[in-house]
């Protein structure tokens, strides 16, 4: 079905300009392989076999002017992760309402992030991957309305967006593949830019639910069978503090970015909160430093996640708590704490107008698990 989604939209995209004459078509594509440096070591998908689908992808974005200010994008994507399997990633109609200011409705990119809205198109930062500690939220779309707004306040370029919508489908947790429905996303963010140096907020908060219930934490053992062992010895109330059951959430991200086409250094923190539920605060930042030499970018930058286990939620009931219900309890909980710090250290080679030739090397250390991983990964990201 996918498939022939993208073939429709092809056909209609190709037929004679006579027809559609306002139409364009543009992509990207990042082809990389990857390798752990370790037999026993994992990373980003990769292992110590050499890995040339994990990262790579492909993708069309069609745009098409209907004319009195109104248009309507679309971006189907393919990830060798999912075999290249095609869906939308984007959907939206365009409005402009004035010569600043813009509203956008349909399937939509969250703007979590600086780079939220490009971060599949690689040829669009130096790195090889953008950071994953910041960057891996779980989900990375929207179905509802932005308006954006652009200002001149002073010298300095302003750019305000506004955001309302939600998400039902899939998410990550913990590398677990679960589905998530946030209700009632609303959210702002501002850009503030002058000369080389721009700053960024964004504050999001929405009803976040859960179905973590298939969750395997032993064998023959779920989530779901926890709740309702929790249930029937009359542990409701601990229930409904450790599920993710129409809870409040929120996020906020600053970034901070310095690029005069010689220097090139980006940072961005996040904090991410679940309320009510067994879901650690994320409190998570990023710094990287690149030195541009004609077509060569050296880039070295380090990833700092600190998600600290919400031990006290079942603190108050481990007095009553059952040993055969203590334990998978805790290991729940635990499961959401992550305390690592990553070095990457890369370059990226323009060797063509629209290519680049990206090589970066990535050291984890998780001192949550007592691990160090690392990667090497080599890859071209292109548009066209």
């Amino acid at each position: 079905m996918k498939k022939s989604l993208l073939a429709l939209s092809l056909a209609v995209a190709l037929v004679p300009c006579t027809v559609y004459s306002n139409t364009t078509i543009n992509g990207f594509a990042s082809i990389k392989a990857g390798i752990t440096t370790g037999s026993d070591d994992q990373l980003y998908g990769y292992d110590d076999k050499l890995n040339f689908k994990n990262e790579s992808l492909i993708a069309l974005q069609i745009k098409s002017d209907l004319g009195d200010k109104l248009s309507v994008t679309a971006q189907l994507l393919g990830r060798g992760s999912d075999d290249f399997d095609v869906g939308f990633e984007w959907a939206f109609v365009s409005y402009q309402l004035s010569d600043n200011m813009t509203i956008n409705a349909g399937r939509l990119r969250t703007p979590f992030y600086k780079y939220s809205d490009f971060k599949d198109v690689g040829y669009a930062y130096d790195w090889l991957r953008v950071p994953q500690g910041v960057y891996g939220l779980g989900f990375d779309t929207i179905e509802g309305v932005t308006l954006y707004r652009t200002a001149q306040l002073g010298d300095v370029d302003s750019t305000l967006q506004l955001v309302f919508g939600g998400y039902d489908g899939d998410a990550s947790l913990s590398g677990a593949r679960v589905n998530a429905r946030i209700d009632n996303v609303a959210g702002v963010t501002w850009e503030l830019a002058k000369d080389a140096l721009s700053a960024r907020f964004a504050y999001l908060t929405g009803k976040t639910t859960i179905d973590t219930s298939p969750v395997t934490l032993a064998p023959g053992f779920t989530v779901g069978n926890l709740y309702q062992a929790l249930t029937a010895n009359g542990l409701a109330p601990l229930v409904a503090a450790i599920d993710i059951d129409d809870e409040s959430s929120n996020f906020i991200g600053v970034g901070l970015t310095y690029d005069d086409s010689d220097w090139i250094a980006v940072a961005e923190y996040t904090r991410v909160k679940v309320d009510n539920s067994f879901i650690a605060t994320q409190k998570n930042w990023y710094a990287s430093l690149g030195k541009r030499f004609n077509s060569y970018t050296p880039y070295i930058s380090f990833e700092r996640e600190n998600n600290a286990a919400l031990v006290g939620i079942y603190q108050p009931y481990a007095a009553v708590l059952p040993a055969q219900l203590l334990v998978p309890v805790q290991g729940l909980i635990a499961s959401q704490e992550r305390d690592a710090n990553t070095w990457n250290i890369g370059l990226r080679y323009d060797f063509h107008p629209s290519a680049a030739f990206k090589t970066q090397f990535s050291s984890e250390k998780n001192k949550t698990m007592d691990q160090r991983n690392g990667v090497l990964a080599v890859g071209i990201d292109l548009v066209f």
